[in-house]
């Protein structure tokens, strides 16, 4: 379908595509990852023609379709929400179009040619969409993606400029379902979900009929929807036949692989060059040890790929804790004419790791800055432990983080009055060399602000941490050393995060929080969503 021959991109020195190659298939399921700056984003971009390669070469037949949904930026206004996506159909008579002209194209090839048998199929993925389109359908679907994807019927009417960023992207997720091209490329699409629509896009990706590539942290997202998996890693792709967790073991072996041939190579020139100084002025083996000369100097050296650099860090010793960490009494809280709580209760006890899960507006930020002591409430009690000390990590970092600071004065302002802190440590320990730390904070990216924000926690020692979306922006590396982390911290945890493969190993209860109520509940996230399923009848 896609065919992309040495594909050249470099920027500055550095080449961020170095002669990749590599064919997407018709009914291809691709997960596209790789560390923080490998360029998995440009690569979408690249696909799309939104930024333009060095050299090489990218084939894509006419009838192929190409679908791009961004990590943020899209914003509607001035139609209502109905309106809005069912534009998502003016494109419509040109599927006949297409269809005649494939069906003339179908001419040319050879029938026995795996071209030949594409453009079948994808005929008939036109000639079905054809068939989605009769009005009664596609009322039908609207509604049906419009309500996974978190809407509700009263929803419908309302002006697209009410909604915020997080449901524009929502609504340009569903307008990109609804067109259904052929290759469907999606950017963290579950930034903006919560876990109940991100787990129903998750089955909807699940019977998707076209290709699609997928960034996500989310491994369990990934290994839920594809089937192959590319990973750029220092300008190459490697390609590998399966989910995630296929990959991640496959990867693994194939470093291991690589680097028991460069010991065994290693090992077998240091026999040779013996051999040859041992024997280099005897004459009677003088052409012998030519020989092996000229067979050291053809040998093609194994260097096994290099891997990049791993944020390390672990939470400070906890002081004490008394059994009490946190009391909320009656908490009232609003915004303008919007309610959040009212009449809120809630009691955090000592040792509990709690996954906060909602949807989207229920006010899962704000009882975490509630809890945390950072928002006051309109009415109401907040009490403390005697001996509680909460560390806090805030959602939306450059709204928390002083951008007139350097990141090292930024992380120095949260140490003050506890010498044991090591600053300078905490940020190499985090990938921020000398000079990075002289950076000024207002430069940074999404994922260098998370880091600043954990290193800041690590200053001074908290028995209750809480944290909001500490997932955005780490690559699924970088998740894994936080979720250790956090698996080995003693104290205790509120976690605000829709990623479950992240949650489920380190916390023991859910906290639902909804418009009309919370509930608590014993369990992980993944029997969290099972038994709301078995509720809703599904």
């Amino acid at each position: 379908m896609i065919t992309i021959r040495d594909l050249l991109l470099r920027h500055g020195e550095r080449a961020l595509f170095n002669n990749i190659s590599t064919m997407i298939g018709p009914h291809d399921r691709m997960g596209l990852v790789g560390v923080n700056g490998s360029g998995k984003s440009t690569f979408l971009k690249v696909l799309t023609g939104q930024v333009e390669f060095d050299s090489g070469e990218i084939e894509k037949p006419d009838y192929v379709t190409v679908g791009y949904l961004p990590q943020d930026g899209i914003s509607s206004h001035g139609r209502s929400l109905y309106e809005e996506v069912e534009s998502a159909f003016e494109d419509v008579l040109s599927l006949q179009a297409k269809i005649d002209k494939a069906s003339e194209e179908m001419y040319d090839l050879d029938p026995e040619d795996e071209a030949y048998y594409e453009l079948i199929d994808m005929i008939g993925e036109w000639e079905l969409q054809l068939e989605d389109h009769e009005p009664e359908k596609m009322k039908s679907r609207i509604e049906r993606i419009l309500m996974g994807l978190g809407f509700e019927t009263k929803d419908f009417q309302r002006d697209t400029g009410e909604f915020s960023g997080g449901w524009q992207m929502r609504i340009a997720l569903a307008k990109l379902l609804l067109r259904t091209p052929l290759l469907l490329l999606l950017d963290e699409p579950t930034n903006h979900l919560d876990i109940i629509s991100q787990h129903w896009l998750e089955g909807y990706l699940s019977n998707y009929h076209g290709s699609l590539m997928v960034i996500s942290h989310d491994r369990a997202f990934l290994d839920a929807i594809t089937n192959k998996t590319y990973e750029l890693k220092m300008g190459n792709l490697n390609v590998y036949q399966g989910n995630y967790s296929h990959f991640e073991k496959a990867s693994a072996e194939r470093l291991a692989t690589q680097r028991k041939a460069a010991t065994t190579q290693k090992k077998e020139i240091a026999r040779q060059k013996e051999f040859i100084n041992r024997f280099r002025s005897n004459q009677k083996k003088a052409s012998m040890v030519q020989s092996r000369m000229k067979q050291l100097d053809k040998i093609e050296i194994v260097e096994p790929e290099r891997e990049e650099k791993k944020i390390f860090f672990r939470f400070p010793e906890p002081p004490p804790a008394s059994h009490k960490v946190v009391n909320l009494k009656g908490i009232h809280k609003a915004y303008g004419d919007i309610k959040v709580f009212t009449g809120l209760n809630l009691e955090l006890d000592s040792g509990d790791r709690i996954a906060v899960v909602g949807v989207n507006g229920a006010g899962k930020s704000t009882l975490a800055r509630l809890i945390a002591g950072v928002e006051k409430p309109d009415a109401g009690e907040r009490e403390t432990g005697v001996n509680t000390v909460i560390g806090y990590f805030a959602q939306h970092q450059a709204e928390e983080l002083n951008p007139n600071k350097t990141v090292l004065e930024e992380v120095e302002s949260a140490s003050v009055g506890f010498e044991q802190a090591n600053p300078r440590a905490a940020l190499g320990a985090l990938l921020f060399s000398g000079e990075d730390q002289k950076k000024s904070v207002s430069v940074l990216s999404g994922g260098e602000r998370n880091r600043i924000a954990l290193a800041k926690m690590l200053m001074r020692p908290a028995n209750c941490i809480i944290l909001d979306e500490p997932t955005n922006h780490l690559d699924i590396r970088s998740k894994q050393v936080l979720q250790e982390a956090i698996t080995l911290f003693k104290g205790t945890v509120i976690l605000v995060s829709h990623d479950r493969s992240f949650l489920d190993p380190v916390v023991n209860k859910v906290l639902e929080v909804r418009p009309d109520g919370m509930r608590m509940l014993t369990c992980n996230v993944s029997e969290y969503i099972d038994r709301i399923e078995k509720e809703a009848g599904v």
